[in-house]
Order: C-alpha cells, then structure tokens, then sequence
C-alpha cells in the first residue's frame, strides 16, 4: 500500500465515488464525515478534505456549515441538455467546442504554473512518479486536476461539459508514444516554465487528435 502522506488524492476521489454507490447515498443525503471518512479510507484528514473539494467543484456534492457534506442532485441543472442541443447543431459547432475546451485548459495551465504554491502541489510530483513506475497515466486524471487547481468553479463545469459532448479526448491510458510530452508538461510547470508548459500541452493534444483522426 502507498504511503498515506503521498496517496494522491485522485485515488480517494473514485474511492469516494465508490462508497457513494456502494452505501447507495442519493441526492440529497448526508456522507459521512471528513473524519470517518479519513478512517475509513485509511487515509489523512487533508487528503479526504482535497478530495472533498475537488468534488464540490464540480457541483456533485454541497457542504453546509454545521450540518454536513450532503450529494447534490445534479440532475435539477438544465444546462447539460442545453449544451447538447447546441452541439449537435452541426461539425463546425463541434470544432467551436474543442477550441473553447482547449482555451479552458490552457488558461488553467497558465494560472497554476505561474502560482509558486499551486506549481508546487504535490499532485504534479505524484503524477511523474506514476508515469515512470507505471509508464502511464489516466489522461483525464492530468487535465482535470490543472482545472481544478486553477480554482475556476466556472471553468471547470464548462470544462466538464465540452469535454463531454465533444468526444470525451482524453478517455483511457496514456501510451508509450506520449509519455515524453506528459513528462515535459509536468516538468514545465513545476519548474513555473508556461510557454514551455504550452507547447508541451499543444505537442500532447495535437497528437491526441491525430490519433482521434487514424482511429
């Protein structure tokens, strides 16, 4: 078993989702608290509180002070059937969402490598670590935490739903092929380098799309 200090959040955040279904909490109901929860998942009260965070940025759960975490109902938002009446209006609309999904993601590059505390969260060393003992990463796992540690609420439920509606880019694992620009683009913004950041996230997705394109 990984070290508690260094587990990275993302494992407790599908851990959590895994307990939410398990436990069958419905929308509305109450999860359990921070401090049962760090027990449960044999983990520190700070990794459970990241997690808990990043879920609340996504809308799918509400913390009320002196009550509770409870499940958000996320189905009330009319938003999502919205955006996917838009989007299937016809290709260039399709083209309009990658762009404006890619505008998202680099501005959060931005943010977070030119910020000497989010450049130095621990989520970025974790990362290079999995890519050199594993030789991959889950895609999504990169990108949604950038936008997540941009601090951007908005940003990141625009991003969730362009992401969603325009083919889901970065579904599985990352490959051999790739692993070279993942690695930069996680040097660069340790190092707080954005044009290189950039270039490494343009060089990775432009090599995504290829793949999309032979596929």
């Amino acid at each position: 078993m990984a070290n508690q200090s260094t587990k990275m959040y993302l494992q407790i955040v599908q851990e959590l989702r895994t307990l939410i279904q398990k436990e069958n909490i419905r929308p509305g109901g109450k999860l359990p608290s921070e401090r049962e929860l760090a027990e449960r998942l044999q983990v520190g009260r700070s990794t459970v509180r990241e997690a808990l965070r990043s879920l609340e940025l996504l809308g799918l759960i509400e913390t009320k002070r002196g009550e509770g975490t409870f499940l958000t109902d996320f189905r009330k938002h009319k938003l999502v059937e919205v955006l996917s009446t838009f989007i299937m209006q016809d290709a260039r609309t399709m083209l309009d969402v990658h762009v404006t999904r890619e505008i998202h993601e680099k501005e959060a590059i931005r943010i977070v490598v030119e910020s000497n505390t989010l450049n130095q969260l621990p989520v970025w060393v974790g990362l290079l670590n999995q890519l050199r003992d594993d030789g991959t990463i889950v895609r999504e796992d990169l990108i949604r935490e950038i936008l997540i540690s941009s601090n951007n609420r908005l940003s990141l439920k625009m991003w969730f739903l362009l992401k969603q509606y325009g083919g889901e880019p970065y579904q599985g694992h990352s490959e051999i092929e790739e692993k070279s620009y993942i690695q930069k683009l996680l040097t660069a913004i340790i190092n707080g380098e954005t044009d290189q950041a950039i270039r490494s996230y343009t060089t990775w997705t432009a090599w995504l799309s290829q793949g999309r394109e032979t596929t």
